[in-house]
């Protein structure tokens, strides 16, 4: 189904519009540029589903006709290697790394609603899971951001790199690889490295930004609880073994290699088997 989006004011107060149907919304949504607009339209969209104002097409088949996701002309986007050093010891390394965070928040905030409108046929429980995912990536991307601001800088400030949503393109055709491969691993790495991050943030005196990751982190293993239940269902309607699946997805598309430590008792709490943390060594790089 081709579903040319409409034109709007895009005026900072103009009053925000969108489809009357929750797929088409997501899609809506996913290719707003503005970064702000982008994360205040999917609070509007979850409200709005909420209160029972948007219906639900679980069959239609919907294609783009803009580029998605919407970006802003800035941050720049880079090699990762390219991505200049988080210090801890400086305001501006501070800075750095919350605008980073703001980053990955923000293509969290696409990756959610990508699989809200790209995947037709699941059942309605997985596209209210998704959109829950987006909304609150979407409150993450607007605490990191106020007080980026707070400390005399705004997201695109510095340049970002865009690995995740990469993984996200590359597996657009398979909602099994795309729900492997991206919030039960990418998005799972959060859960070992935020808790090191808030500790650090708060050694430095930065006590706002370590009460924002204390947030993320509870937050995310909701997230990552989301993926590891639909992952185990499209496993289980395909008569698949995970373990052994999740192991030739990540050869086959190539994922990042894992690295450790594992956050065992986060990674517990978000729906992995004893089977596959056990598995997790054989995976180090």
């Amino acid at each position: 189904m081709n579903i040319p989006l409409p034109i709007r004011d895009e005026s900072p107060t103009a009053e925000l519009w969108q489809p009357a149907e929750l797929r088409l919304a997501a899609l809506f949504w996913l290719a707003e540029r503005d970064a702000a607009r982008k994360a205040e339209g999917v609070r509007l969209l979850a409200r709005s589903w909420s209160s029972g104002d948007i219906e639900l097409d679980t069959h239609a088949d919907l294609t783009a006709t803009q580029s998605i996701p919407g970006r802003p002309d800035k941050p720049e986007l880079v090699a990762p290697r390219l991505v200049k050093h988080r210090s801890m010891i400086t305001p501006e390394g501070r800075a750095i790394l919350i605008h980073a965070l703001a980053h990955i928040e923000f293509n969290a905030i696409n990756l959610a609603l990508d699989a809200v409108w790209r995947f037709a046929d699941m059942p309605p429980e997985y596209y209210a899971d998704w959109l829950q995912v987006a909304d609150e990536e979407a409150v993450h991307y607007s605490l990191l951001t106020g007080h980026l601001q707070g400390m005399g800088y705004v997201y695109g400030d510095f340049p970002a790199h865009s690995s995740l949503w990469e993984m996200a393109d590359k597996t657009r055709h398979d909602i099994l690889a795309r729900i492997a491969l991206v919030p039960r691993t990418m998005e799972a790495r959060g859960l070992d490295v935020v808790p090191s991050l808030r500790d650090k943030l708060a050694q430095a005196g930065d006590m706002k930004a370590s009460a924002i990751m204390d947030i993320i982190l509870r937050d995310e293993i909701g997230h990552v609880a989301i993926g590891n239940r639909w992952y185990h269902w499209l496993c289980d309607q395909r008569g698949l073994e995970p373990v052994a699946t999740y192991a030739r997805l990540a050869a086959e598309y190539r994922a990042p290699v894992m690295r450790g430590p594992f956050n065992l008792a986060a990674r517990r709490a978000a729906g992995f088997s004893e089977l596959e943390l056990a598995a997790l060594p054989t995976q180090l790089k």
